[in-house]
C-alpha cells in the first residue's frame, strides 16, 4: 500500500450473509474500521438484511461479480461446501482472504486453498476467533505466570443439550460431503485453541457419533501434544449435563472456567465494537482449584476485534496474519484423521 492508501479505510467484501457473515464478520469488520462495500448472497431475506445493514454496499449474486470489485479483503462466510471455491476465486483475483472455519471440508480441499495462495502470491488466513475468547486469553496469562505449575492435561468443551434437531439448520442436517456436523464446526475451534496453547499434536483417540440421526453431533477427540500436554476435546449437542468450558490440570492446581464469555451474545444482539475494541466487560469467571481451596482470579477480557485489528495490520504490512498457514493445515489434518479413525 502507498502512504495515501494507509490513511483510507480498508475495503471489504463478504461472501455469505448468514450467521457467520452477518452476525460475526460484518459487525466485527465495521467495529474495526473496515468499509464493507459488497455482500454476496442469493437469499431474499438476507438480501434485505444486507441492504438495511449497509445501504451503501453492493449486494451481489455471484462470486465472479464480487471478485471483480476493487477490494482489499474478501471474507468467505458462505456455506462450507463452497469455502474453497470462493476463497480460490478471490485469491486468483489478487484479493487477500479471511476464511471462516472450517477452511475446507477435507485436508485436500484445504491444501487446494494453500496451493492457490502460493501460486498467486496472495495471502489468506482462517477465522479461528475462539483464540480471542476470554478463557483462551486467561489461560495464556495463567500459563505465563506459572500459577498452576506444569500443565499435563486440558479438558475443553463446547457442550449443549439440544435433543431435537433444529429445523432448517444446514450444519445439523447436512451430510459430511456438504460440510455438516460438529467435527467440522465446533471441534475446529477446540483443536485450534489447543494447538495455539500447547503446540503441535498427534491424534490419540476419536469418537464421531450421530446420536440424532443426522450430521455428527457428539464428537470426542484426544490429542497428545509434543510439549507433553494431553488435550481431551468434546463437542456435543446432546450433553444432558454439560461440563465446564475448560479445565486445565497442573502440578500446582487446576484452572476451571465454566462459562463462555459474552462476545457471541453481544454480536447476536447487534452490538458492534467501537474503534477495534468492546466498550463493555467481556470476561468469563475463572477459578484456581487446589483440592478444597477454590480461589477466583481476575480473568482477561475477550476481544474478537483483535483478530480483525491484526488482519488490518497484515494488509498494511505492519504485522503477521493472525492465524498461520501451518495452524490451518494442522487443524484440517487432525479433522480428516479423526473422521477416518473414529471408533464409531
Amino acid at each position: 500500500m502507498t502512504s495515501s492508501d494507509s490513511l483510507r479505510p480498508l475495503r471489504a467484501g463478504i461472501a455469505g450473509y448468514g450467521l457467520a457473515g452477518r452476525t460475526f464478520h460484518s459487525r466485527l469488520l465495521k467495529g474495526c474500521g473496515f468499509d464493507v462495500q459488497a455482500i454476496l448472497t442469493n437469499n431474499e431475506a438476507r438480501i434485505e438484511q444486507a441492504r438495511n445493514d449497509f445501504p451503501e454496499a453492493k449486494v451481489l449474486s455471484t462470486i465472479e461479480s464480487l471478485v471483480q470489485l476493487d477490494l482489499d479483503l474478501i471474507v468467505v462466510a458462505s456455506a462450507n461446501s463452497v469455502h474453497a471455491t470462493h476463497a480460490i476465486a478471490a485469491l486468483r483475483a489478487g484479493i487477500p482472504v479471511v476464511i471462516d472455519k472450517p477452511m475446507g471440508r477435507t485436508l485436500v480441499e484445504t491444501e487446494s486453498i494453500l496451493d492457490a495462495s502460493a501460486e498467486c502470491g496472495v495471502p489468506f488466513t482462517v477465522f479461528f476467533n475462539r483464540r480471542w475468547d476470554s478463557d483462551s486469553l486467561t489461560i495464556k496469562r495463567v500459563l505465563g505466570e506459572g500459577l498452576i505449575g506444569e500443565v499435563h492435561r486440558m479438558d475443553s468443551r463446547f457442550e449443549r443439550y439440544r435433543p431435537a434437531l433444529t429445523p432448517g439448520s444446514w450444519r445439523e442436517l447436512s451430510s459430511v460431503q456438504d460440510g455438516g456436523g460438529l467435527l467440522l464446526d465446533l471441534q475446529t475451534h477446540l483443536l485450534s485453541v489447543a494447538l495455539d496453547l500447547f503446540g503441535p499434536a498427534q491424534l490419540a483417540h476419536s469418537s464421531v457419533k450421530r446420536i440424532r440421526g443426522a450430521a455428527d453431533d457428539d464428537v470426542v477427540l484426544a490429542i497428545l501434544h509434543s510439549s507433553g500436554v494431553d488435550s481431551y476435546l468434546s463437542a456435543s449437542a446432546v450433553a444432558g449435563s454439560p461440563g465446564p468450558r475448560v479445565r486445565i490440570l497442573g502440578s500446582k492446581g487446576a484452572l476451571v472456567i465454566s462459562e463462555l464469555d459474552p462476545q457471541e451474545a453481544l454480536l447476536r444482539e447487534g452490538i458492534i465494537p467501537q474503534n477495534g475494541k468492546w466498550q463493555v466487560p467481556t470476561k468469563s469467571r475463572a477459578y484456581v482449584h487446589r483440592g478444597d481451596e477454590v480461589i477466583e482470579i481476575d480473568s482477561e477480557n475477550g476481544n474478537y476485534p483483535d483478530y480483525y485489528n491484526l488482519v488490518s495490520g497484515a494488509l498494511r504490512g505492519t504485522n503477521p496474519w493472525p492465524v498461520s498457514e501451518i495452524d490451518a493445515l494442522a487443524v484440517a489434518g487432525l479433522i480428516d484423521e479423526a473422521r477416518e479413525k473414529s471408533i464409531r
